[in-house]
């Protein structure tokens, strides 16, 4: 059997209707209660009758309706005046039913509308933790709006605690995500001092004159791999401070960051066409400038094949946002992998470069740097293979 599927109220409009329902159906019994209670008092007809005579003169009729003129004896005057008293009593009671029926309904309504205003008010509160909810929710990162605080005034009721108790909780997960960050510093910064001892060491034993062909060879070996772990740490201390929101903004453009970025890069045999719109934004120049050499290394290391070729360029959309979009020859990336090539140390398993350069935080700062601006990045598969991604930025207009 199919279920019905009633329409779902919100919580104010649930208590308006218990409100109302409870006003009417008070009202309701009062009014059948009076109605029982008025019925019960109606007046019967021991020790009601009045004597008198009846006739043209005494207000009352002389005969019973259907009676002959002059052929029966008139009833009592006091039977008649009863069948009056009744009849009026009866009247009144109708009245009752029906007027009070009326300002009923009109004293319900009344109810209800009041019911619906004094239910908001009580709502408020709670509509103000379910915004500061959404604004941390729809936060361009995890850990933004976490500094955010609810600080709900008012008497210490249910909905203050609720408001407390999601203050406390954020001020938690803010002091958790700001000790991951500084763990990732810190350690990062630990983890240079060693490496540099490391290649310091490498390099006088590989230049030494009387070092064997083989000691050089595994030393060069050895200056890559600390090279690449140098670069890992430098990725990891970028990838912590691009976390962070940018308070210190000045004038940049995009397209002076491409041609300046393209102009130093070395793409060996990959072709990279370049189309530098004027793109002004605001914003941090070290920063940006990462998230463009990102852009264009990333499209060099996985072109597929190496002779292939890739397109960076800027523009600034009709809503005055500011685009950088990346596209390059590579192997096919199915859409459910796209995803996942965000997320740091990863890279796509069925094309993982033979070199060593790759540390898999590339598209991982790209993301972060252009959420810390207010920004987002997107990322989709290009006919052919490759891929095409797009950072999208306030302009220098609406930028905060």
């Amino acid at each position: 059997m199919k279920r019905i599927a009633w329409p779902k109220l919100t919580i104010r409009a649930r208590l308006t209707l218990v409100y109302g329902g409870l006003f009417l159906l008070a009202g309701v019994v009062l009014l059948g209660v009076t109605y029982v209670l008025l019925s019960n008092a109606l007046p019967g007809d021991e020790g009601t009758t009045i004597r008198g005579a009846t006739g043209p003169g005494s207000g009352l009729p002389t005969q019973l309706p259907g009676s002959s003129t002059g052929q029966a004896s008139p009833p009592p005057g006091g039977l008649v005046v009863n069948e009056i008293k009744d009849k009026t009593w009866h009247d009144a009671l109708d009245a009752l039913l029906t007027q009070g029926g009326i300002a009923l309904a009109v004293v319900g309504a009344a109810a209800i509308a009041l019911g619906w205003l004094i239910a908001g008010r009580l709502l408020q509160p709670l509509h103000r933790v379910t915004e500061a909810a959404g604004r941390i929710a729809d936060a361009p990162a995890a850990d933004r709006g976490l500094h955010e605080r609810i600080a709900l005034d008012g008497p210490d009721d249910e909905i203050k605690d609720l408001a407390d108790t999601f203050d406390r909780m954020l001020e938690r997960l803010d002091q958790s995500f700001d000790g991951q960050r500084r763990f990732i510093a810190n350690a990062s910064h630990e983890l240079r001092t060693p490496l540099t001892v490391n290649k310091a060491l490498l390099e006088v034993a590989v230049h030494r004159r009387n070092a064997s062909e083989e000691v050089r060879q595994l030393g060069e070996t050895l200056l890559e791999v600390n090279a690449r772990h140098e670069r890992l740490i430098d990725g990891l201390l970028l990838l912590a401070r691009s976390e962070r929101e940018v308070t210190e903004r000045s004038f940049v453009d995009l397209a002076d960051i491409i041609e300046h970025v393209v102009g130093q890069a070395t793409p060996g045999a990959v072709t990279i066409h370049t189309d530098p719109q004027p793109a002004p934004t605001t914003g941090n120049s070290v920063l940006l400038e990462r998230l463009v050499q990102n852009l264009v290394e990333n499209a060099i290391r996985h072109n597929v094949p190496k002779d292939g070729w890739a397109t960076i360029s800027s523009s600034t959309g009709p809503n005055g946002r500011v685009v950088i979009q990346a596209s390059n020859t590579g192997p096919v990336i199915p859409p459910y992998d796209i995803p996942t090539l965000f997320e740091p140390f990863s890279r796509y398993a069925a094309h993982r470069p033979a070199d060593s350069q790759s540390t898999g935080l590339g598209l991982s700062i790209v993301r972060a740097v252009a959420r810390a601006h207010d920004g987002d990045v997107r990322a989709e598969s290009r006919d052919g293979g490759g891929l095409i991604v797009t950072v999208t930025l306030p302009g220098s207009d609406t930028a905060s």
